[in-house]
């Protein structure tokens, strides 16, 4: 019963965080704002640090922001971008 419980732990949020560390990812925030830019670190409370960092709009690109720290709390999603 306890190996069971461990697969099914295997992918956990902050390990799929982990597997997208120095890539690509897709932000999206409470109030509809996205933006995309590389991985490079994040913490147990979902806290991200992204290079490179765009905003979004309808897809496209609209500003160039660098460097940006993301609050966890304001994040909807996640994905690989």
């Amino acid at each position: 019963m306890n190996d069971q419980k461990n697969n099914n732990n295997t992918s956990r949020p902050l390990d799929a965080l982990g597997k997208a560390l120095n890539s690509q990812v897709l932000i999206k925030l409470k109030g509809g704002k996205e933006f995309r830019g590389a991985l490079q670190s994040f913490d147990m409370h979902m806290n991200l640090v992204i290079n490179d960092a765009e905003e979004l709009v309808d897809g496209e690109s609209v500003r160039r922001l660098g460097v940006v720290l993301v609050r966890g709390d304001n994040i909807v999603y996640i994905s690989p971008g």
